[in-house]
Order: structure tokens, then sequence, then C-alpha cells
């Protein structure tokens, strides 16, 4: 059966030690029950706790409810705690932290998020600076980001990519020069990466992975082979249905002489049948 650990107790036993120990409970639903009641009955000595857990806590969901719960907090209190979290050695401590300033969506934190976050070495890190830097950048600053986040295409596997176009795209136009720059590069895969990029901020309803194999095409062939090409693609299709009309209107006159022939061959048969009746019955 599954343990229901109370915050609000008459025991003796403090709040905060209630939240930690269900926090550190053995069971992932115990767990997040107490994430969830913490930030539904949000106090300001849960703080530590709940930094400290999201530091350790293997389970996403719960995390993601330990970030929500310290949104609950006083943000006077809560920011520079968890900025103290961006230097941590844990990899997991760093991109939760930035994961909770993205959801506080405080704009006096943009100061904080650094180069060197936007390129750690850890992906999960790297992809989750990219996404806080993308909300809480001011407006005169994008440009520049853009240009940052523009070094990194090419970087990691499809799920990183994939991460990386969605901030450049939720940049808006100004990444648009970045992304052409990055695609009259030397490098194919950069250059792939950054049309690819561009198709989907262009169309946001066509796929990822379309968009990077049409982007594929285009570094291989270059853009005006590459549009040569889709030319030629769609004036052989068109050519197709026309010879496949034609060829549909051919049967059908053959069908139609055929019938014509069928039915003169009836009348004939029928003829010579009704002259040989005659000719009997005059006998």
């Amino acid at each position: 059966m599954q343990e229901v650990v109370p915050i609000n107790t008459t025991d003796g036993t403090s709040r905060t030690a209630r939240v930690a120990r269900a926090l550190s409970a053995e069971d992932g639903s115990v767990r997040l029950q107490a994430a969830l009641a913490a930030g539904s009955d949000p106090d300001p000595g849960f703080l530590e706790t709940l930094v400290e857990r999201c530091a350790v806590e293997p389970d996403f969901f719960v995390r993601d409810m330990l970030s929500w719960a310290l949104t609950r907090l006083p943000t006077e209190a809560t920011l520079p705690r968890v900025r103290r979290e961006l230097a941590a050695g844990r990899s997991q401590a760093r991109s939760q932290a930035l994961h909770t300033l993205s959801k506080i969506g405080d704009r006096s934190a943009w100061a904080w998020i650094t180069r060197g976050m936007l390129r750690d070495a850890d992906d999960e890190v790297a992809r989750t600076a990219w996404r806080v830097a993308v909300v809480l950048v001011p407006e005169e600053e994008k440009e520049d980001l853009a240009d940052e986040l523009a070094g990194q295409l090419g970087r990691g596997d499809r799920e990183m990519r994939l991460s990386l176009s969605r901030a450049l795209i939720d940049l808006g136009d100004v990444s648009g020069p970045a992304l052409e720059q990055a695609a009259a590069g030397a490098d194919p895969v950069v250059a792939a990466h950054a049309r690819a990029t561009e198709l989907l901020r262009q169309n946001p309803e066509a796929g990822f992975d379309a968009a990077v194999e049409e982007a594929k095409r285009i570094v291989a062939l270059g853009p005006e082979r590459a549009a040569a090409s889709a030319g030629e693609a769609g004036a052989q299709e068109a050519a197709g249905t026309e010879d496949g009309a034609g060829a549909e209107n051919e049967a059908g006159t053959e069908v139609t002489a055929a019938t014509a022939k069928s039915m003169e061959s009836a009348k004939t048969a029928k003829t010579v049948e009704t002259a040989k009746t005659v000719e009997t019955a005059e006998c």
C-alpha cells in the first residue's frame, strides 16, 4: 500500500522535516505527492530542501514538480538560492536551476546566463540554457544571442539539434542573418542544420526530419541545381499526369471504335438472318 506522508502534522515534527523525508521516499509517487503538497501550501522553510532535491531527483516529473514548487515561493529568496546552483559541480543541479529560472521568468536573471552555460559540455545543461536564454533575453540582445546559438549548429544528435532549431526559431526574424551565414559555410553538417532551421522558421508546419532531408539535398546539389531539380521533378510529374490522361482518352477511343464495329457486325448478321427467313417463307 502506498505511503502517504502528510505535511501538516501535530506530532511535533517540523513541516520542513516531513517534506524532506517524503521527498527522499523510495516510491516516486510519494515524492511527487510531496512536491505537489509543498507547492500547494508554500512555505519559505521548504526552499533549501526543494533546491537540494532538484540536484539528485531521478524522476523527470518529480523534478518538474519541484521546480513548480519553487516558483510558488517568494522570488526575493528563491532567485539568489537558485543562482548558487548554476555553479554547482553536478550537471543536473545546473540544468534544473536553469529550468527553474525559465519557470520563474524573472528577466533580472538574464545576466546570470553566461556563454559558458550556453556552450556547456553537458548536452542537457546546454539545451536548458538555450531555452531559458530565449525566455529571458532582452530585445536589444537577441541578435547577439542568435549569433551565439548559431555557432553551435550541427552539435549533437537529432534531439539536440531540434532543441537548438527551436531556440533559434523562437527568437524570431532576428535569427535569419545568423542562419543565412551558417548555411553558406563550408561545413556541410552545419550548413544543413542551418538550412533546415530556416525552412522550419519559414514553414512551422513542416516536420523537422523532412526539413533536414530537404536541407541536405540543397547543400549537396547547391541552391540553383536543387531548385532546377525540383522544377524538373514537378514537370515530370505533370507530364506523367498528361500522358496518363492521353492514354485514357486513347483507350476510350479504341473502346468506342470496337463497340461501333461490334454493333455494325450485329446489324449485318441480323439483316442476313432476316433475308434468309423471308426466302424460306417464299419457298
